[in-house]
């Protein structure tokens, strides 16, 4: 597998090298030369979701890493389950919630782990991510107490919900989290500087795990093979995605999956309140603006760094660009997501309320309709207690961390701070 740096085409890598770089040059995604095409996607959903998952990543990845290999890491990392759940005749819900964390992330983090694991071969790295929330419990389960990686997490403060906090803030070991005073794109900014900085990154083996690592966003392709194989057969025909967006690793994994085959008419980018993808579907105008905080707070994100692989994936696929439609949704409408799923006996949380929102608005009667679930209702506890009047049942991994003591640094988001503190772990 061959990828190239979309900021700096000249310089193209292997796939062990993209995964160990994270980011390309001049801080550019790596983007693959390539997109392998499924000959009998048909016979492939027919599968079950771990061996048609081997036979997609085999497709990607067999060639250089050997097939044996892909086999050992898919069935390692994607050991546990999946759900497509009936909300109505015409819409299902994708749970991507049933794993250690709670979250989609276990999907692309626990792949990444079994990656850098292979590639590595215990040479000493340090793993460096910003999370809006799901991604630093993901990633820091995914590679706590792995032998010679050291994890720093870096989330804003105040601005994640408590549980998702104690959910990787309290593990410790070769786990490190930073809560810095600002928003998640100032966090990703961090680490975007941090790569730019050559000694730094020579000298403690700087890797991302963010969805900018192109390890984590092939995982994500097969959940969607997955969404569409649960799908009764005579309804596959005009199959619509509704996607939660935040810093657009998930439509892109989506995407990628229509690209090598899988039969999706169209999608949607939902989004809360910061809404510069679905204004710049409209306009044409890429203009950012201040991070707004919102109850869906793992969306709460102004500049998606995943959005240059999505264009590209529209200009060498030829694809027209009404395939991905943005829908932004307010909490207002939100709230009201989440309620009209509930009176259908569905009890889901702020991401996937506003995906189901957004399907709601553009879905046409002779469409099917899937949103995907992010997360676990009990990681928004607060919220969703507050908007349905119920009480929640915490599931084990938030019950287990309920009662621990946060072990994070408070830093500022300044990058000589960061800079200290990662040369010292």
């Amino acid at each position: 597998m061959e990828l190239y740096n979309l900021k700096k085409n000249q310089q193209r890598v292997s796939f062990s090298q993209a995964v160990k770089l994270g980011l390309g040059d001049n801080q550019g995604l790596f983007f693959p030369t390539e997109v392998p095409k499924l000959n009998d996607v048909n016979s492939l959903l027919e599968q079950d979701f771990v061996s048609r998952s081997v036979s997609i990543l085999d497709a990607w990845l067999g060639d250089e890493l050997g097939s044996d290999n892909v086999e050992t890491m898919v069935r390692n990392a994607f050991n546990f389950p999946l759900a497509v759940t009936a909300v109505n005749a015409q819409t299902y819900a994708l749970e991507l919630t049933h794993g250690p964390t709670l979250a989609f992330k276990d999907f692309g983090a626990r792949f990444m782990a079994q990656c850098l694991n292979l590639l590595c071969k215990g040479e000493k790295a340090t793993i460096l991510t910003a999370t809006s929330g799901d991604t630093g419990a993901a990633v820091a389960h995914a590679f706590y107490g792995l032998d010679n990686i050291e994890v720093a997490v870096l989330y804003p403060k105040g601005k994640i919900s408590v549980l998702q906090e104690k959910l990787f803030c309290t593990l410790g070991g070769n786990i490190h989290t930073y809560a810095v005073s600002g928003s998640f794109d100032d966090c990703q900014q961090l680490v975007k500087d941090s790569f730019d900085d050559l000694e730094l990154k020579q000298a403690i083996s700087l890797n991302s795990a963010n969805s900018i690592n192109i390890s984590r966003l092939l995982a994500q392709i097969c959940y969607y093979f997955e969404a569409v194989a649960q799908i009764p057969s005579d309804q596959r025909d005009n199959i619509v995605i509704s996607v939660p967006s935040g810093n657009f690793g998930d439509l892109t994994a989506g995407l990628f999956a229509k690209a090598m085959g899988l039969p999706v008419k169209r999608f949607v980018a939902a989004t809360n309140e910061n809404d510069t993808v679905p204004r710049y579907l409209t306009t044409g105008q890429w203009q950012p603006q201040p991070t707004i905080a919102t109850r869906a707070n793992a969306m709460d994100v102004s500049a998606p760094n995943n959005w240059p692989r999505i264009e590209e994936l529209f200009k060498t696929q030829g694809w027209d660009k009404a395939l991905v439609s943005g829908v932004k949704v307010t909490e207002t409408e939100m709230v009201k997501g989440l309620k009209d799923l509930y009176s259908q006996d569905y009890l889901c949380e702020p991401h996937g309320a506003i995906a189901a929102y957004a399907l709601n608005e553009t879905l046409t009667n002779d469409e099917t309709g899937i949103f995907l679930c992010t997360a676990h209702p009990a990681k928004f506890q607060d919220s969703v207690e507050d908007i349905l009047a119920i009480k929640l049942t915490l599931p084990q991994p938030l019950a287990d961390v309920a009662d621990k003591e946060i072990l994070s640094e408070d830093i500022a988001a300044d990058f000589s701070q960061l800079r200290q503190k990662l040369m010292a772990i």
